[in-house]
């Protein structure tokens, strides 16, 4: 594949061609009402909630044989290998659907608040979230190229990354549960921390019961260690990540950007973060 895309402006959010080419079919996207869409901003636990999910539902005696991309697609996504995300949701022959998005929540399709459907939103804490991002553009051939590690503080800051502003991304989300009732607003720390809790949140909000015996199943199949593992999570048939830079499913804990951070990057960022969500009721653990 030749060449990283260019990053630009869209619908005031910072993307590329890959995420706008199929614009017009996933504004008009028809959501049904068992739709279930999970939403994040890049690097937050998607793949971890969509896989959890998946197994809630579909999950079956012996697990999936078919990549948890194909399982749940990822709607605006053109090109690059892939299906179009919308044409790969309208052929999804499961129900519900599970839909994946990246979009911040004045993008979203219209139809999926029209037609009620439940959504799951994850939210990371904004350091893990820069360090994950950052060693996944350095080995996602249809991303922007990483650059400098020290820039990359700044472009996170200033929303010059894929899918924009994290900050108006976590509080854009948040500020929707207010009026869309139907809406699980979940943290990744909480879900390294108590992973067996939070699915069952997420069943409930579902109106899922499953027995002792399932949660535990659920939850035995979707720890990190054992994701990392398996090849229908991980990734590893996609082309356009070079994992030999590094592994799609890198370390994912909480606290790994004290390994990144200098002291003087960490006070500045420290300060950034401040001034831009001292006033937010949303509160973010770096740390468990």
């Amino acid at each position: 594949m030749s060449g990283r895309p260019d990053l630009f402006e869209f619908e005031g959010i910072s993307l590329t061609h890959f995420f706008t080419d199929n614009w017009e079919n996933v504004k008009n996207f028809k959501a049904r009402p068992d739709d279930i869409l999970i939403a994040t901003y890049p690097k937050a636990g998607t793949t971890w909630l969509s896989e959890i999910v998946d197994q809630l539902y579909f999950g079956g005696i012996e697990g999936c044989k078919i990549p948890i991309y194909e399982r749940v697609p990822f709607l605006e996504i053109c090109g690059a290998g892939f299906q179009p995300g919308t044409v790969a949701a309208d052929n999804l022959p499961t129900s519900p659907r599970l839909i994946k998005t990246h979009l911040p929540v004045q993008l979203v399709p219209k139809s999926f608040w029209e037609q009620n459907c439940r959504v799951l939103y994850v939210a990371r804490n904004p350091k893990d979230t820069i360090v994950s991002f950052y060693h996944f553009d350095r080995m996602n051939q249809i991303q922007p190229e990483a650059g400098p590690w020290e820039d990359y503080i700044d472009k996170f800051n200033s929303g010059k990354l894929v899918f924009g502003s994290w900050y108006d991304h976590v509080q854009g989300w948040w500020d929707q549960r207010e009026s869309y009732p139907r809406m699980l607003y979940l943290f990744y720390e909480d879900m390294k921390e108590d992973l067996m809790g939070e699915i069952s949140r997420v069943c409930s909000f579902l109106g899922l019961s499953l027995s002792e015996k399932e949660l535990q199943r659920v939850t035995g199949l979707t720890t990190f260690e054992v994701m990392k593992e398996n090849s229908m999570a991980d990734y590893s048939s996609i082309g356009v990540l070079d994992q030999s830079i590094s592994p799609f499913m890198r370390k994912g804990t909480v606290g790994d950007w004290k390994n990144h951070f200098t002291v003087s990057q960490n006070e500045a960022f420290d300060e950034e973060y401040k001034q831009r969500m001292g006033k937010s009721t949303l509160t973010f653990r770096m740390e468990i």
